[in-house]
């Protein structure tokens, strides 16, 4: 039996809920295939389970992609206070943690129940559990698509591919929306684990290895990214929402700059301190977690923890410009598997960014982390699932 819809979308995540609303309420019969069991884990799980659903400051500045113009278009028409008015019309309440993310008071569930709520009262179809195993064009004229799934065969117009990317297997993710895209001719930019921590070098977890659990306030830049936010020591390298932010912006073989000191002009504070007899790693406890002040000061070659009165100026002012700029170049990082996103994806200089649908094959769509806009940590990426998957759904 082939079932014939309107629309059908492949990934029933946050930009595929999103779509599926959108195009319902315009009168379309809209059929939503996913393989998973359970629905939208990747949103249950996010925000430590509160859910980080948008972030009031979103610009196109908040995400990387090798065109990175192509985000403007959907993000301006669909912004982070249309989707604030939404989850309020729902009742659900919620706060502003920092920096202007947002999260559910309660639990993630209630985005998961409010998305599954719209598209019911749109209309949309759902087929749970439903793994595809084949698309095709029909049609002669290269119209329409046929899909081949484990339960029956589908008919549509518009295909939706909303399959997320490859962060957080243990949930599901998988390769299917870049294999699609291959499958009809269309370039996919390279990928790699992004928002994820970094491994470091035998050597250097020697020189940290009684720190895993500290945290402290840094400026963490590479290339051309740069954040200050809370880093964190752990038993393989560093977490923390400074590294994962700057982990977008890691290369391998690049080194991460840290400036453990930010706001603070350490060689004037250093030299303040010169007459002191307390032993540097006191002083710099001041400002540093003490346990890390004193394993940062034995990684230092050539350095002692003695007491500041032992220091020269030459001493101080390298001790300094090490506090503004620690040096540390990560062996990897954690991968996918500890990864919240995906870099690279479908390149969007083959969709259009008012529609997200592909210029050469008419009548298919890309929308959320499958494409090749990745977000920064703190809301930006699901503001990214909900505007495109907005986008497409007014048109597919």
């Amino acid at each position: 039996m082939r079932l014939k819809k309107d629309v059908i979308i492949i990934g029933a995540g946050a930009a595929g809920m999103m779509c599926a609303m959108e195009a319902g309420k315009r009168g379309r019969s809209v059929l939503l295939l996913d393989h998973a069991t359970k629905l939208a884990e990747k949103i249950r799980i996010s925000g430590g389970g509160r859910c980080n659903f948008t972030n009031r400051h979103t610009t196109p500045a908040n995400f990387l992609s090798h065109n990175p113009h192509f985000c403007r278009s959907a993000l301006a028409r669909f912004t982070p206070q249309h989707f604030t008015a939404l989850v309020e019309r729902h009742g659900i309440r919620y706060h502003e943690k920092k920096l202007g993310q947002l999260f559910c008071d309660g639990s993630s569930q209630q985005i998961i129940d409010m998305l599954r709520r719209e598209c019911n009262q749109a209309k949309v179809q759902w087929q749970m559990p439903c793994r595809v195993t084949n698309i095709n064009r029909p049609s002669a004229r290269g119209v329409g698509f046929m899909l081949e799934t484990d339960v029956a065969e589908f008919e549509t117009e518009s295909l939706v591919i909303a399959t997320g990317g490859l962060s957080i297997p243990q949930i599901g993710s998988s390769s299917l929306g870049y294999r699609i895209a291959e499958q009809f001719g269309i370039s996919v930019t390279p990928l790699r684990a992004g928002l994820v921590p970094l491994i470091f070098a035998r050597d250097q977890l020697a020189q940290l290895s009684e720190l895993p659990g500290v945290a402290l306030d840094a400026e963490v830049s590479c290339n051309t990214g740069r954040f200050r936010e809370n880093l964190l020591v752990t038993h393989r390298g560093l977490s923390g929402p400074a590294t994962l932010q700057i982990s977008s912006y890691w290369k391998p073989g690049s080194p991460i700059h840290i400036n453990l000191l930010p706001g603070l002009d350490a060689k004037a504070w250093l030299l303040e301190q010169r007459r002191s007899r307390a032993l540097l790693s006191n002083v710099l406890a001041q400002h540093l977690p003490r346990r890390f002040a004193k394993a940062w000061i034995d990684s230092i070659k050539g350095e002692q923890d003695v007491a500041m009165h032992h220091y020269d100026d030459h001493s101080l002012n390298k001790i300094a410009a090490q506090l503004h700029d620690w040096q540390i170049k990560p062996e990897g990082t954690a991968g996918y598997k500890k990864a919240e996103v995906t870099l690279g994806g479908v390149d969007t200089r083959e969709l259009s960014s008012r529609t997200m649908e592909v210029r050469k094959v008419p009548g298919l769509f890309f929308i959320g982390e499958v494409v090749d806009v990745t977000g920064h940590l703190g809301g930006f990426n699901f503001q990214w699932a909900w505007a495109s998957g907005h986008a497409a759904g007014q048109f597919a």
